[in-house]
Formats: structure tokens, sequence, C-alpha cells
């Protein structure tokens, strides 16, 4: 009897800190952001962004300048690390520790290049160590991945509760049910059976309390708050090693090593040289030429904001993004199953299906491209035998597939990964950059190659019914 009064005594003096519940799904949320910030940052990643920035779609309708693109993809980059930071700060009030409730000044600091001195005057230079400061590339990366287990376990109980709720709302209404039928004669009932609706309720409740042991559900403010601020320092500092050569005005990578400020923890992957037309490009210098009337008090991240603010005449900025995509999607598929056995019924269905899903403005372009083109070949039209210009069309068409279609998947792939739903804010995974996608294409020049694409397939699919028609005459 002695001993549970002394643990009791023992909780009333030291009373345990509150955890983060149900905030646990949107604690987890931010930290898949930031998890997956890091993996898009990883060289090979990055690697893979340079590339398709050299690609020939990204070139012909975004831009060639791989400066331009670089700052581009910085902006959402960092855009994405605000909207992380800010989710940290709606959390960092409930915690204990002075450093960590006061977050939103620390991360201030961190942009402007001060955290140094800020860690001074708030706590001890321990705190270096403590928020990983300099840290290996192998300790951040046991650390990113106790995150990954972090936010796959938090999914999973999301889930599991949910299927809990219809569990129970199913048992509900069995009884309901069973008392409505039941009539009011008394008869024998059998012995008594397990109930296996009972029995996987409670197995299910026991399932998810040993999630919440292991999801961020019963972790403290403190400690999920200290381990976001941790992977908010290394995506940053992250991101002016990557960006620092090309995007002017970040902090210098050196700040985020203390015991060698000269030294980069990881530097850029690899030093480019700037073409001579270029102005050298200098981490103290504005990322852009200041306009007239605005201050002086405009940060380099809020000149980066610009550079996501799409012109009208972009395909983002008239907001057919998704919409060009599907299209080009639907036509890189008909011209994938040309060659299937499929009646002349599907085929028309296919094509009018497409034809639906085009704006008013390319219906216009495709009809009288197709005009055009039928009356500039209409008078000399191939004989039967001949395939000269269907085989002409195809290697057309699939030329322009070749380099649209993988813009337009980016696209596709660029908006499922910022939906709304639990399982893609939830998703750790490196994300598409708007870059890659259609949204700072150019409107007029992604018009043209669709038409292109579109009065290729129609030309097509007129030779295939020729052909088939004078093969059965």
């Amino acid at each position: 009897m002695g001993v549970p009064k002394v643990v009791a005594d023992l909780r009333l003096r030291c009373p345990q800190r509150p955890v983060v519940g149900i905030l646990a799904f949107e604690a987890a949320s931010a930290m898949s952001r930031l998890v997956s910030l890091h993996r898009s940052l990883a060289e090979d990643e990055v690697r893979r962004l340079r590339a398709d920035m050299r690609s020939p779609g990204v070139a012909y309708l975004t831009s060639k300048d791989q400066i331009f693109l670089l700052r581009l993809a910085c902006a959402e980059i960092v855009g994405d690390l605000d909207l992380a930071a800010a989710a940290v700060s709606r959390l960092a009030p409930r915690c204990r520790d002075p450093l960590l409730r006061s977050f939103d000044r620390f991360y201030a600091n961190l942009k402007a290049g001060g955290v140094f001195s800020f860690l001074i005057d708030a706590r001890a230079a321990a705190d270096l160590d403590r928020l990983g400061l300099g840290s290996t590339a192998k300790r951040t990366e046991k650390q990113v991945k106790r995150m990954e287990r972090y936010v796959a376990a938090t999914s999973r109980l999301y889930a599991e509760m949910e299927a809990l709720n219809e569990m129970e709302a199913e048992e509900k209404r069995t009884q309901k049910q069973w008392r409505r039928h039941s009539g009011p004669i008394l008869v024998q009932k059998p012995m008594p059976v397990p109930d296996s609706v009972h029995f996987k309720l409670r197995s299910h409740e026991h399932m998810i309390r040993r999630l919440k042991e292991e999801s961020l559900w019963n972790k403290t403010f403190d400690k999920v708050v200290e381990l976001m601020l941790r992977a908010v320092i290394t995506v940053f500092a992250r991101i002016c090693s990557v960006f620092g050569l090309y995007v002017l005005g970040l902090p210098s990578s050196g700040q985020f090593n203390p015991n060698n400020p000269c030294k980069h923890s990881s530097g850029p992957l690899e030093r480019r040289v700037v073409p001579q037309h270029l102005p050298f490009l200098r981490n103290s210098s504005p990322i852009l030429s200041t306009p007239p009337g605005i201050g002086a008090q405009e940060t380099p991240f809020d000149r980066l904001k610009k550079f996501l603010k799409e012109s009208p005449t972009t395909v983002g900025g008239s907001g057919l993004a998704l919409r060009y995509a599907n299209v080009i999607l639907a036509a890189e598929k008909l011209y994938q199953e040309r060659n299937r056995v499929a009646s002349a019924a599907a085929e028309q269905s296919e094509r009018d299906e497409l034809y639906e899903m085009l704006p008013s403005g390319m219906r216009s372009a495709v009809r009288t491209k197709l005009r055009d083109c039928w009356r500039r070949e209409g008078a000399g039209l191939p004989a039967a035998g001949d395939d000269s210009l269907a085989e002409g069309w195809k290697e057309a068409v699939a030329a322009i597939l070749e380099w649209l279609a993988p813009v337009a998947h980016d696209t596709v792939r660029w908006q499922e990964q910022r939906s709304m739903e639990r399982e893609q804010q939830l998703c750790t995974r490196p994300r598409t950059l708007m870059l890659q996608t259609l949204h700072f294409a150019d409107g007029d020049k992604t018009e043209a190659a669709v038409v292109e694409v579109l009065v290729g397939l129609s030309c097509m699919s007129w030779y295939d019914h020729r052909r088939r028609g004078s093969i059965s005459a």
C-alpha cells in the first residue's frame, strides 16, 4: 500500500507536461512537410531538378534562364518552409521552454542571419548543440528518420481512429435494429457466446492506445516543437547551401556551423561558372533591382515571393494549368492506343470526350487549323496505299508529346500532392515544384503545341479510317 502512495505523491509534486493529443495530426502535417523539404533538397533530388530545368518542355514553355528557374524553385521551397514554420508557431506557445515559446522570433532571426545573437540573448550557448547547429549528416539523417516514423504512426493512428468510429456506428445501428425487431414474447435464450463485434472493438481500441504511444499523440509539446525546430534549421541551412550562389540575399550557410563559421557543413552541389553576360552574384546584393516606390525595409524573402506571382499571360495565371494538363494526357492516351482494336463508336466517343474538355478558345483554334489543313491537303489527297502523310503526322505528334507530356504529368502530380486529403498531407516523399509544371508556361506557346497535337491526332485518325475502308473494300 505504501508504494502506490509514494508514486501518487511524486505525481502531485511533478505534474506531467501536457501532451499534444488531438493536435498530433496538425503537428504530423507540419512534420511531414519538413521531411519532404529535406528529401527534396537532397543531392540526388537537386540534380534531378536541374535536369528537369534543362528539359525541352520547361526551356521552351517557361524559360531558358537557369538563374530565374533556380530562384523560382527557391521561392516555392521557402514558401513551403514558411507554412511549416507557421504550424510550429501555433504549437510553440503551449511549450514550457522559453526558447521554444519564442519560436516566431527565433525563425525571424534565422532568416535574417542572426541566429547566434538570438541564442546568446535568450539562453546559454549549450542550445547550439541542442538545436542541431553544426550537426553531422549522419546525425541529421537519424533525426529525419525518427520524424518519418512519427508521421507514419500518426497517419496510421488517424486511419484506425476513423475505422473505430465506423465500427462503433455500425454496432449502434445493429443494436437499434435488434431492439426494433425483438418482440415481447419471452423465449429461452441460448448460452451466451462471445460477441465478435464487441471483441473486435476492444481489440481495435487496444491498437489505438498502442499507436498513441508510438505516434505524436502522447508526446509533449516541448519534445515535438524542439524536434521540428531542429528540422526547420536543417532545411533552411540546406536552402542557403543549395541556392545561396544564385538567390542573392540569403544568409551565409557558414552561420549554421558555430565551431567553424567559414566551413560549410553542406556546400552547393556544384559551382557553376556564371556566364559573362550576367553580373557576378554576391550574397550581400539584392535579388532584384529595387523598383521605385518600394522602401528599403523590403527583405530578400519579400522579393522572393514576387517570383511566385504568375503573369496573366501564363497558363497558371489564366487558371487553366490543370485543364491543359488533362487535355494533354488524354491526347497522349489516344496516341498510345491508336493501334488497338476498338470499334469506331468507341474511338468517336473518346474523341468527343477529349473535345468537350477543350476551352472554347482552343476549340476555335483546332477547327480553324483543321480547315486550313484540309484546304491545303484536300485537293491532292494521297492514294489509298500512300501512308507518307499519316507517318509524317505521327512523327510530328510523337515529337511534341515527348517534351509536352512530362510537363503535363508533373502538373497533375503537383495538384495531387497539394490536395487536402489526409494521405497527401502526411506524405514525406519529395514533391514536384511549380517550375516543372505548366504553371509558369507561356499561354500562347502551350496552346499552339496542344492544338498541333490535336490536329495531328485528327488527321491520323482520318487516314486510319481511310486505310481501313480501302482494305475492307
